[in-house]
């Protein structure tokens, strides 16, 4: 098992910020291989610690294509066929921010994260008696 495989991208991204415009600001994507099903998307926004949000894979993949996401992440393609934004929401009791990444560099980033895991064999990657075991543990 491959299970301390990841892949990593940087993107730059576009804050969107109603009635000011846009903010440039850098995210990173991670993929690791022991957490087949999560991409993680790190936000450095000038404080010592990014900001952090996890969210499925199949999610992002699915939102390049079209709408997608309830809740606190919601993915979709910019309107147009030859747009390369996409657009990514993210929701939280702490506040909502509204995001645009090249829909090219994520996409290229996901076929990355396949090379690794081929999407629809995430199971086959998983040690659930390793997870089960971690959970007792902690508690």
């Amino acid at each position: 098992m491959m299970n301390s495989v990841t892949v990593s991208a940087e993107l730059g991204l576009s804050l969107v910020v109603p009635e000011h415009g846009a903010v440039p600001l850098v995210a990173s994507l991670d993929y690791c291989a022991e957490d087949p099903y999560a991409i993680k998307m790190a936000f450095h926004v000038g404080t010592d610690e990014p900001v952090e949000w996890i969210f499925a894979r199949e999610l992002l993949a699915a939102g390049l294509e079209a709408p997608t996401g309830e809740g606190d992440v919601q993915v979709w393609p910019q309107d147009g066929d030859a747009s390369d934004i996409l657009n990514i929401a993210l929701s939280s009791p702490f506040g909502e921010a509204h995001f645009q990444a090249p829909k090219s560099a994520t996409a290229e980033f996901l076929r990355s994260t396949y090379q690794i895991i081929p999407e629809g064999s995430e199971t086959d990657f998983l040690n659930v008696d390793s997870e089960l075991e971690d959970l007792l543990w902690r508690t």
